[in-house]
């Protein structure tokens, strides 16, 4: 499945409030995802081989510029059906970059996707993914949505980060 969406990476000091005020807007409740990602090193954008409690195994290239704030997000989503095996193959080809583990209660609003996480080593932290077709129109509406939703969840410029877990990692 290839798509795009318009996200937000913020530190969230306390999960609790954030997943109330979540609870309070939210279209529906997808559940908790134990995550773990390998990325590997790539000359251009990021490749990480997710394997997913929820998801299984998924091969997930994408380009996303680093900066604050909002930022389109361009990717694939492919289905692996043995995701060792191919860890071990593009680790070989490529290298290892990171690995970053997980835990993801996930809710939606409509289309976007409220991320409440629990990094090890890094923090807490909530994401928001509003997933659109690409075009310049839809990427206003969605633009309004994440603002909407920055706003009811509490979230403020000074939490915004500007890197994926991935950038924040240290081993």
């Amino acid at each position: 499945m290839a798509g795009s969406n318009l996200e937000i990476k913020a530190r969230c000091a306390d999960l609790a409030a954030a997943r109330a005020r979540a609870e309070r807007i939210a279209t529906s409740h997808l559940g908790v995802d134990e995550q773990v990602d390998t990325y590997f090193r790539v000359p251009h954008g990021r490749l990480k081989l997710r394997e997913s409690s929820l998801s299984g195994g998924q091969l997930i290239p994408y380009l996303r510029p680093d900066e604050r704030g909002p930022k389109r997000s361009d990717y694939q989503v492919i289905p692996v059906p043995d995701p060792p095996a191919l860890r071990g193959l593009l680790e070989a080809i490529l290298g290892r970059h990171r690995v970053v583990r997980k835990r993801r209660e996930i809710f939606l609003y409509e289309n976007v996707r409220i991320h409440l996480d629990e990094v090890d080593g890094l923090g807490t932290f909530l994401e928001l993914e509003a997933v659109f077709d690409g075009s310049a129109s839809a990427l206003r509406v969605q633009q309004e949505k994440v603002d909407f939703l920055m706003r009811e969840l509490g979230i403020d410029d000074e939490q915004l980060l500007d890197v994926s877990y991935e950038g924040l990692s240290s081993a």
